[in-house]
């Protein structure tokens, strides 16, 4: 949108379960987690609510959504169905002024390439006024599904609904930014003669590329979000407990509660207090004792618990369900096996400090003494674009002669899930400035970090640079590192409508490609997420035969493991190391860091320790 403005988005769950509380509104708060943490365009949630499966009820929201607040896209979520309750799209279509059939259509048809069960979707999208709404299917899945095939229009279609102009001088940089901007490339590929025959990068050492690219890594913006929802986010501030664990005195152990005093011997059994069980119509007096369960409040006057072990019953009513009395064969001390309160954590303490990586044990903690909303940073969403002439999609059984599928892409698609950030697949340009200028440009529109495959060497095809440079006004902090494999290894930086992208322009070759990702790539997303520790685990191995060295500094592709009684994990390299021989990375674990030879120093002999990067689980 011209002025930037966010896209103002209601989300309306509409089910009977959700609002009666017997189901949780999964759907809506994924989708409302969507927005905030992967920003499918600049948009604000303005407000979301749950209503029943009521179609008076569902027109009355929509009609003030769109007349009173204004919005500009409402997502209706769930009531689609064939039930007699889902009425969703029968009241939709009673408010709404305009259809905008599109929209359902490209739902279904691409649903259908997911289940056939999307053709019973009865889903209605419609204008009111400036307001854009759509029905989504009530599952999470399905919602996020539907919404992903649609929501890359979404923007220039509330573009039109508020009707904003464009003037002239605006007009041509939105063309640059449109599907037409191929015709706009400033880069002249004709002169192949006058091409460079050498680079006019110099080559940099692998360790001063890396502290170019961290120096440019500004962090992500900070986001609000449920506790829940935040695995594998990291925290952007220090966490406090709003409560005390555990919050009364409990025990440890099966048993019996007691007075530490009264020593062992005989005790009268006066009831029992299990986990969750409030023990205020018990006070514990001499000679007595309450039974109690792992984890249940010691009732008061009690300052110790006896495992039940160490008891024994002598006396129970005649049906045996009742306990009378038990002897205790050992003397009790105060405090044994009780919880006090806070002594696990104590309330304001703090539990998790900024910059730690949310996992299922810090979860464990939030849910037991909160927050339960926190901030943390946002993940960055990293767009991958293969380059090539000689480029196709994978999934096609016959190739023709002259091209290859493209592993590249699936590789670091797969290897950036792995890490759990949202990727953008670019698709494949083609080896002309127009193509890539027009894909780049998507791909700013669309991602925060560009990663790009193939184009950044010296051939007369390879002109990454030029683009990047002639068009979109790039500052090139390297275009060339000390190391095999990734010479070639390109790392850019644009300012696009006023935010920083960074570019790593990755060679073409695959083992290249995830070779320099791991080394340049997952350092700088680390760092824009919040990461305190930004590199690669670095440990000593034991090479298991002796290893030529290269002229450069090389990255060695290797599996490790441990033998019995050793120290150190022994190395094994994963065969022919060629840049291009992809089965090298085939259970490679690890990348060895190997010096470049000298005239004293050709081989390192078997045994030797160097060091290693892991990539992999070992």
């Amino acid at each position: 949108m011209e002025n930037n403005a966010a896209i103002q988005v209601g989300i309306l769950t509409v089910s009977d379960s959700c609002f009666n509380k017997t189901a949780d509104d999964k759907s809506g708060d994924n989708l409302e987690s969507l927005f905030l943490a992967k920003s499918y365009f600049n948009s604000e949630i303005a407000v979301r609510c749950c209503i029943s499966d009521d179609s008076e009820n569902i027109q009355t929201i929509l009609k003030d959504w769109c007349d009173h607040k204004g919005l500009d896209l409402i997502l209706t979520v769930g009531g689609t169905g064939f039930t007699e309750r889902d009425v969703t799209p029968e009241a939709t279509r009673a408010v709404i002024e305009k259809d905008a059939p599109g929209i359902s259509i490209a739902m279904v048809q691409g649903s259908l390439k997911i289940t056939p069960y999307a053709m019973l979707s009865r889903s209605v999208c419609g204008i009111r006024k400036k307001t854009l709404i759509i029905n989504l299917p009530g599952s999470k899945k399905g919602s996020q599904e539907c919404f992903d095939l649609v929501a890359s229009v979404v923007p220039h279609a509330i573009d039109q609904l508020k009707g904003e102009k464009m003037e002239i001088a605006k007009l041509h940089q939105n063309l640059q930014n449109s599907s037409c901007c191929h015709k706009l490339s400033k880069v002249d590929v004709s002169c192949v003669a006058k091409r460079p025959r050498h680079s006019i990068y110099p080559l940099v050492p692998v360790q001063d590329a890396q502290k170019l690219i961290i120096d440019e890594c500004d962090s992500m913006d900070v986001i609000y979000l449920k506790f829940k929802d935040c695995l594998g986010f990291i925290l952007a501030e220090d966490i406090f407990a709003i409560d005390n664990l555990p919050p009364f005195p409990a025990s440890i152990k099966d048993g019996y509660a007691v007075i530490a005093s009264d020593g062992d011997g005989k005790r009268k059994v006066l009831g029992d207090v299990t986990a969750g069980k409030k023990p205020d119509e018990y006070k514990l007096m001499s000679g007595n004792c309450i039974r109690i369960s792992t984890g249940a409040p010691v009732p008061s006057g009690a300052d110790a618990v006896v495992q039940v072990e160490d008891t024994e019953l002598t006396n129970q009513t005649d049906d045996g369900k009742t306990e009378i009395e038990i002897v205790i064969h050992t003397k009790p001390k105060i405090g044994q096996d009780i919880r006090l309160i806070g002594s696990d954590i104590k309330k304001g303490e703090l539990i998790l400090s900024k910059q730690t990586k949310l996992g299922p044990a810090e979860l464990g903690i939030l849910a037991a003494v909160g927050p339960f909303n926190i901030n943390v940073y946002k993940k960055p969403i990293i767009g991958i674009l293969s380059t090539g002439n000689e480029i196709v999609e994978p999934g096609d059984d016959s190739l023709k002669e002259g091209v290859i599928r493209d592993s590249n892409k699936t590789t670091l698609l797969a290897l950036f899930k792995t890490e759990d950030f949202p990727t953008y697949d670019g698709g494949i340009a083609k080896d002309n400035p127009e193509d890539i200028k027009m894909k780049l440009d998507k791909m700013f529109q669309n991602a925060d970090v560009i990663v790009t495959t193939g184009g950044v060497s010296m051939g007369e095809k390879d002109i990454i640079k030029q683009v990047l440079l002639a068009d979109f006004q790039a500052k090139i902090h390297f275009g060339r590192v000390f190391m095999k494999p990734g010479k070639p290894t390109t790392f850019a930086t644009v300012n696009y409508n006023g935010k920083k992208k960074l570019i790593f322009g990755l060679p073409g070759n695959p083992v290249s490609a995830t070779v320099t990702c791991h080394l340049f790539v997952f350092p700088a997303l680390r760092k824009i997420s919040g990461y305190q520790n930004v590199m690669p685990t670095l440990i000593k191995a034991k090479l298991s035969t002796d290893v030529q060295l290269d002229p450069r500094p090389e990255y060695q592709r290797a599996h490790l493991f441990w033998q019995p009684n050793s120290n150190l994990p022994l190395a094994v390299v994963t065969g022919n190391q060629i840049s291009s021989r992809l089965p090298s990375m085939h259970k490679a674990n690890a990348l060895l860091t190997l010096p470049p030879c000298n005239e004293t120093l050709k081989m390192l002999q078997q045994g030797t320790e160097v060091n290693a990067l892991v990539i992999d689980k070992i």
